[in-house]
């Protein structure tokens, strides 16, 4: 099995699932013994919390919490470090590594490259953040939920959904202290000087006005930046025809101001939720185009773009290319004009509401040098979805961290498979993941590797090998005492787990644990 497993022969599932074969027919194991981990609560848990983390990635829950962990400006590398990996880390500890890991890598690369940065320096670090957090509850990994399985076939507690973080904090606190001091020096990438910090941050600016009933009407503005929109400053007020350029003064707001804001382009989802500021573009586009799913577009406009030397009031954007110019960056200089009266040059970079046929057609054209999505445009729908989505995941943590303290006479369902089953089955009904295609989000392999990892462990404990490994492992630290022995299966599960999956090498390892204690 071993060798197979270092050779790659087969998928894992299926090269554990013919030792269970092997083991059944050297009647080292019953079919019942062979089969019990396929009915294991740890297991079908697994399953489970694969559906609720599919519920949430569906939703765009990481995808906004990525938006606003990322960092704006560039720091140095341990604040920048630490500024990533802690929300991360937290995060990891309660959904699965894998949509976070998916999630927040390409963000995390486009981020890196926007600020000049090596992304090799920040990726790496966020592998092991998903890994801190993991190790400090019972759902972070998997693993945990596969050991917390087999503690209870034995009859034991099982583990607490916080149990793990009195080992994990401290492994969380000297992970991220060791990366904080080594990451820039040890990991690819240039080097990055402590303290050169350039502002590479794009300013780009958007054409708003207060329509009526706008709260803003009658207030002033207080350092050129509008009550909950601190991510925006007002660069221009246009009032009746006449441009007023905005000090750190207060300024009185009226009815139909238009303003001339800037801010940075991930930050453009603020204004079109926003009910007291409305943005120029859209009033162009038709009612139909704006019930589409629309996405978020940057471009760069290249040389031969036919709306070079007009503006954007005489060139139809929106007939042209299906899209919305929702604002402009153009280095060193600062926009005053409202967006139809400028004048487009080559290198413009411009924010696009559009669909999803753009980026198709024109992301390799001469009319654009780049095009790259920033993020879709959020639906009220969709935030309902989210709230619903992290509303139920609450709840089934908070279920799984108490129930084990209420008393239910011969019962013990309040635990993590009661609240996970429950989560998943009121996200399908709600429609937060697609019901129909429930199946696409879990990993089969992964279940039946550690299904059969349970019958191996069971067959190693038949066999006298976990005894005999147990026993070895406790002759040879028999000088250095229980830590020793923890050592020794420490270095035995570490060994398997670059062979085999973690789950695997968890379940294979815990009948030694087991008998060694």
């Amino acid at each position: 099995m071993i060798i197979a497993l270092v050779k790659e022969m087969m998928r894992p599932g299926l090269i554990l699932f013919s030792a269970l074969v092997v083991f059944m027919i050297t009647d080292i194991l019953s079919a019942d013994e062979a089969l019990s981990g396929f009915s294991n609560k740890g297991m079908i848990t697994v399953a489970l919390l694969f559906l609720v983390s599919e519920g949430v990635k569906e939703t765009g829950v990481i995808n906004k919490l990525a938006r606003l962990i990322m960092p704006k400006k560039r720091k140095p590398i341990p604040r920048l470090l630490m500024q990533i990996m802690f929300p991360v880390s937290v995060i990891s500890a309660f959904l699965n590594n894998t949509p976070v890991v998916i999630t927040f890598g390409p963000m995390l690369k486009k981020w890196a490259d926007k600020l000049s940065l090596p992304s090799q320096k920040f990726l790496i670090p966020l592998s092991y953040a998903t890994i801190f957090g993991g190790m400090c509850t019972l759902i972070g990994t998997s693993t945990n939920l596969v050991v917390h399985g087999m503690m209870l076939d034995r009859g034991m507690q099982g583990l607490g959904m916080f149990e793990l973080a009195k080992v994990g904090l401290f492994i969380v606190l000297f992970g991220f202290l060791y990366l904080n001091l080594f990451a820039n020096r040890l990991l690819p990438g240039e080097k990055i000087p402590r303290f050169s910090f350039p502002n590479d941050t794009r300013e780009y600016y958007f054409d708003l006005y207060l329509p009526q009933g706008s709260s803003y009407i009658g207030k002033e503005i207080e350092k050129r930046r509008l009550p909950g929109l601190s991510e925006f400053m007002v660069r221009t007020v246009i009032r009746e025809g006449k441009h007023i350029r905005i000090s750190n003064a207060p300024f009185l707001l009226e009815e139909n101001d238009q303003l001339i804001v800037a801010g940075s382009s991930e930050n453009v989802g603020y204004l079109t939720q926003s009910t007291n500021v409305n943005l120029n573009a859209l009033d162009i586009a038709e009612p139909d185009f704006l019930k589409k799913q629309l996405k978020l577009v940057e471009v760069v406009i290249a040389p031969r773009f036919p709306g070079i030397q007009k503006t954007l009031g005489e060139f139809d954007f929106y007939g042209h290319y299906n899209a919305v110019v929702m604002a402009v960056h153009r280095s060193g200089e600062r926009i005053t004009t409202n967006l139809e009266n400028l004048e487009l040059k080559a290198g413009d970079n411009l924010v696009l509401l559009t669909t999803d046929d753009f980026t198709r057609y024109w992301g390799e054209s001469r009319v654009f040098y780049m095009a790259s999505e920033i993020g879709e445009m959020d639906d009220p729908k969709d935030r309902t979805r989210r709230w619903i989505a992290i509303g139920l995941t609450v709840m089934m943590i908070v279920g799984a961290t108490t129930g084990r303290f209420i008393p239910i006479e011969g019962s013990d369902k309040l635990d993590m498979f009661f609240f996970a089953a429950i989560t998943a089955v009121l996200m399908a009904m709600m429609r937060i993941f697609s019901a129909k295609k429930y199946t696409k989000p879990i990993n089969w392999d992964v279940l039946i590797t550690i299904a059969c990892a349970f019958g191996i462990s069971r067959a190693l404990q038949n066999s006298g090998a976990a005894d005999f490994i147990a026993r070895t492992a406790i002759n040879v630290s028999k000088g250095m005492g229980p830590l020793g022995v923890l050592a020794a299966i420490f270095l035995i599960t570490s060994i398997l787990t670059e062979i085999i999956t973690n789950n695997a090498a968890a379940a294979i390892t815990f009948p030694i644990a087991y008998s060694a204690a």
